[in-house]
């Protein structure tokens, strides 16, 4: 249980490298249970939910060797009788990424509902539903999820939301099962897209990915391969709102910012000046920001993920805020953090409305989530004086190292061991 220490009121500037995606490197792991022989992953984040994903598939006999950020896996020799580790599946909501792939390649499963942060209801329905409709037997049992089939088969899934998690399950359950499936309003994240880059690379026939329709052949087994993991657009977000939020300048090194179009749009409307080029994207910020509007959606909208950083950074940006929050209804358990600090932040309902001031100040704060304890930080940077930020290890599910990046770029940041 450690704590940040962040001395505010430092403007951010300089180059700094993004780490690779938590969200696609989990369901990639999940996929290497699909595969015959030896994969080798690159560009691997060191993060607690990596840690533990590894640690529920050595369970299941699968081998992993890491080197730096490169692992090795092979999953040879999964034990097809095996179940993954129950107080490990409860500690991280990926957990579910095991339904599709042991399915296939096991024929059974028996899962733990899943846990991670408390950031409103995501329903495992969807998961659920697209197994059922290739052939799969389901039963929710002692808190437990127990799914068996004699074989899964293509078939024509549609969800009424377009599900990550429910997307990349049906997508790993589709590519050994037989004949052809379609999934529809498919979700169109980029890492839908680097999951089905990988399962190519290992032998898949899959077509339309990060669109919202996705086509599946199924084949008789995959192959071990290659690949490196996406970097983090979540974490390339965070790092150019922390400059923004001090006034600052950045250069995310070799970074595409692409994936993180809707975000630049609105930073650009806040008055930072960005720029894409062979160096990579580069963030140079005003004096004083200015307030927009934000409703979250899924991708290509606005991320959900981006959600708790932009209410910092606009809590002491010039004018009024509404931030409409359509994904999680549980997503602003960090306003009455930041209010702490100061800000000006008002939550009815899916609506957060923010004014603007031109500073915060330091404080004792607790994170309650990955995302909102990303926002503290941010917040921190801006205000007058110290703040101690408490729930680090949520933090650490998902940045690696957040503040050996900051201080690179000038923050006065510290980890407090307790």
């Amino acid at each position: 249980m450690n704590k940040l220490s962040v001395k505010g009121g430092k403007k951010l500037k300089g180059a700094v490298k993004v780490h690779g995606a938590k969200n696609a490197v989990l369901p990639i792991l999940a996929a290497t249970i699909l595969t015959d022989g030896e994969v080798v992953l690159e560009n691997v984040p060191l993060l607690s939910d990596v840690a533990v994903f590894c640690q529920i598939m050595c369970s299941l006999g699968v081998q992993i060797k890491q080197e730096g950020s490169t692992l090795t896996v092979c999953a040879n020799g999964l034990d097809i009788q095996a179940n993954p580790d129950s107080s490990l599946s409860q500690r991280l909501r990926a957990s579910n990424l095991f339904l599709g792939p042991l399915m296939a390649r096991a024929g059974r499963a028996r899962l733990a509902f899943p846990g991670g942060c408390a950031i409103g209801s995501r329903p495992m329905d969807y998961h659920i539903k697209a197994l059922e409709a290739m052939g799969a037997s389901v039963e929710l049992t002692d808190g437990c999820i127990d799914a068996v089939c004699s074989g899964l088969y293509g078939a024509e899934i549609y969800f009424d939301f377009p599900s990550v998690g429910a997307t990349e399950n049906a997508l790993l359950a589709a590519v050994l099962a037989r004949g052809d499936t379609v999934i529809k309003n498919a979700a169109r994240e980029p890492e839908v897209a680097d999951l089905a880059g990988f399962l190519k690379v290992c032998g898949a026939d899959i077509r339309g990915a990060g669109t919202d329709t996705i086509y599946i052949s199924g084949v008789k087994a995959l192959h071990g391969g290659s690949y490196q993991v996406m970097p983090d657009r979540i974490e390339a977000g965070t790092l150019l709102c922390a400059a923004a939020i001090t006034g600052g300048e950045i250069l995310l090194c070799g970074y595409d910012g692409q994936s993180l179009a809707a975000l630049l749009h609105k930073l650009h409307d806040c008055g930072c000046l960005l720029g894409q080029t062979a160096e990579g994207l580069s963030l140079t910020a005003p004096e004083r920001l200015k307030a927009v509007d934000i409703r979250t959606q899924p991708y290509p909208g606005f991320p959900t993920d981006m959600q708790p950083q932009m209410m910092a950074l606009l809590s002491v940006a010039e004018g009024a805020t509404l931030i409409t929050e359509s994904i999680f209804e549980n997503r602003f358990r960090h306003a009455g953090e930041l209010a702490r600090m100061g800000a000006d932040i008002k939550v009815v309902g899916e609506v957060a409305r923010i004014i603007g001031k031109p500073h915060l100040t330091g404080a004792g704060v607790e994170a309650a989530d990955l995302r909102a304890g990303a926002a503290l930080v941010l917040a921190a940077l801006a205000a007058e004086g110290e703040s101690q930020i408490s729930g680090v290890e949520y933090i650490d599910r998902g940045y690696q190292s957040l503040e050996q990046s900051l201080s690179a770029l000038g923050a006065d940041i510290r980890r407090i061991k307790l």
